[in-house]
């Protein structure tokens, strides 16, 4: 089919509007102890779990609805999700102003979640369709506002919470981001079959456009070694990341001293190196390859984390302040690579519901990362001596951290996908060139 010239910029601003809504859902920390002051009867830790259950609905959301987004396309799927998410808060803020915790967790963990999943994928499947030229900058603009969501909405959500009270506040943010999401919907489209980005030829650059292992249906890609391997590093990358996440807020508190407004304050930060890292870590993932800026991520990971217990007890604040910033960049940075590795490998077709599969990860990381964090930190501040170092309730999870994350360097390693040899200019002569490992 002729180039032609179809404006595929139109796409990034809707998709980072949606995803700056739903990433809203990274500053739910900072309802945890406002929730647990107006609701002191309810079981100490209980509002955090809140964003696990959504966070692990995000992932079967999306890996359940992924086929049908891309039957249905992107824009049906995000006008779903605006609703679930939007409708989603409105009956958390019910079940805060009632104190019904299950109302809580059925609304903003169940349906909420379920919201987040199909906002995740519907603008990342589109995006990828729009940019097989730029796949890594595709997928990196498409997951943006989700890393950069809670660096406006902590502040805000502490704001509003201090103003107005948590019902009103979850209520209030509710109707706005449905909103929101409702509008930027209407822009998600796919490009017609066939086309391509005037001027580009995908034959000179065949790593980005022609898939490893061929132009896989979700079935099969889910059947072969590397996916597997794929989940495992998404898995570990997010789990790192999500347990600081979880417990963020009190975490600041309790090593550091910070008052509730300061770490309100850094996960604002936080969040703007979450979304530089997925447009940066996926740019650079173009020109020295997906499995190259994995092998980064755990690697420099594991020294940190390791770090970060000595730190507290030094006091190194500053150094604690880089180290998260680091590692919220990697953080980041996996969640817009993935896709990208995953359209090398199986094709940018069904691309949208091999993403949504592959989420499971986050919904397992999701609730594995936060609950671990969190029992061990109740479970050990109920036996904490007046005055002693806070360090004991996070350190066996930090250390922890530091073991997984080299299980997530080992799998890193192990991905050798060789493409096979694609024809040279002189393939009518019957040459062809040598196969070569995926990047």
């Amino acid at each position: 089919m002729a180039h032609t010239t179809l404006n595929r910029w139109r796409i990034p601003p809707a998709a980072i509007a949606i995803h700056l809504c739903a990433g809203s859902v990274y500053a739910w920390s900072v309802f945890n102890k406002p929730i647990e002051a107006l609701h002191p009867a309810w079981t100490r830790g209980a509002a955090a779990y809140t964003f696990s259950i959504a966070i692990a609905l995000l992932g079967l959301s999306a890996a359940f609805g992924g086929r049908w987004l891309e039957r249905v396309g992107p824009r049906t799927a995000a006008t779903l999700a605006a609703a679930l998410f939007g409708g989603g808060m409105l009956i958390g803020a019910w079940g805060v102003s009632s104190g019904t915790i299950a109302l809580l967790y059925f609304g903003y963990g169940v349906i909420g979640g379920m919201g987040l999943g199909l906002a995740y994928i519907s603008p990342v499947s589109a995006l990828v369709k729009w940019f097989p030229d730029r796949r890594g900058m595709a997928t990196g603009l498409a997951v943006l506002g989700f890393g950069g969501g809670s660096l406006i909405a902590a502040p805000l959500m502490n704001a509003l919470i201090a103003a107005r009270g948590v019902p009103a506040t979850l209520a209030l943010l509710g109707a706005t981001y449905g909103a929101i999401m409702l509008a930027a919907a209407r822009l998600l489209t796919v490009p017609p079959t066939g086309w391509l980005p005037a001027g580009w030829n995908p034959t000179t650059r065949p790593l980005a456009v022609r898939p490893a292992l061929g132009d896989l249906a979700v079935g099969a890609a889910i059947r072969t070694r590397e996916f597997w391997l794929l989940w495992v590093m998404l898995f570990v990358n997010i789990t790192a990341g999500i347990a600081i996440l979880a417990q963020g807020s009190p975490l600041m508190q309790d090593l550091f001293g910070r008052t509730p407004a300061q770490a309100a304050a850094f996960l604002g930060v936080i969040a703007l190196c979450n979304a530089a890292g997925r447009l940066g870590w996926a740019l650079l993932s173009d020109v020295v390859g997906r499995r190259t800026v994995f092998l980064a991520f755990f690697t420099v990971q594991a020294a940190l984390f390791a770090c970060i217990p000595w730190f507290a007890r030094t006091g190194a604040w500053g150094a604690f302040q880089v180290a998260t910033l680091v590692i919220f960049t990697m953080y980041g940075g996996g969640f817009a690579t993935i896709p990208a590795f995953l359209a090398d490998l199986y094709g940018a077709r069904n691309v949208g519901a091999v993403h949504g599969v592959i989420l499971t990860a986050w919904s397992a990381a999701g609730v594995a990362g936060p609950l671990v964090i969190t029992r061990i930190r109740e479970s050990r501040l109920a036996t904490l001596p007046a005055g002693a170092s806070k360090v004991a309730l996070y350190e066996p999870t930090l250390l922890g951290i530091t073991v997984l994350l080299l299980v997530g360097l080992a799998a890193t390693i192990a991905i050798r996908v060789l493409r096979p040899a694609q024809p040279s200019s002189d393939a009518t002569s019957g040459a062809a060139s040598a196969p070569v490992t995926t990047r």
